[in-house]
């Protein structure tokens, strides 16, 4: 897995390319979501952000996650309302697909480009333009199969 301080670097150069900013609390929320174990919510981001920074509210949080969002640096798992690091931030047409443990929470983004391309080319013909897709897959992990026997 790509460690921390490459992701917040690769994130910094991609802002820089796009002239976006990167503010500090952007930093800041990108690199509490980058350093946890399972996706989190934006309520636990807000709890872990004001350890170090006490008037954060919900709306600096929310901004900061509109942020990333946009520019593909974390993924929201809909079905748990919580956002995971995105493990190739700047990887052009990128879609996600998404293992979601139920026994554990735990999150982990895969690439299977013939799903990608599948969906891409079923909307094509259905007169669809794809701006992004996230593919969330339920079921056990590894770790809690091997817990359970």
């Amino acid at each position: 897995m790509t460690n921390i301080a490459q992701l917040i670097t690769r994130a910094q150069v991609l802002c820089e390319e796009r002239g976006v900013r990167l503010t500090s609390q952007r930093e800041r929320v990108y690199e509490i979501i980058v350093q946890s174990k399972r996706a989190i919510s934006a309520y636990d981001l807000l709890d872990v952000l004001r350890e170090t920074e006490p008037q954060a509210k919900p709306p600096t949080v929310y901004r900061a996650l509109d942020f990333l969002l946009s520019q593909g640096f974390v993924h929201k798992v809909e079905s748990t309302n919580s956002f995971i690091a995105c493990c190739l931030p700047g990887h052009a047409q990128h879609c996600s697909q998404l293992l979601i443990c139920d026994s554990c929470g735990a999150v982990e983004e895969c690439h299977a480009d013939s799903l990608s391309t599948a969906l891409q080319e079923k909307a094509s013909q259905a007169g669809f333009a794809v701006s992004h897709h996230v593919v969330e897959t339920h079921g056990t992990c590894g770790s809690c199969q091997v817990a359970k026997h």
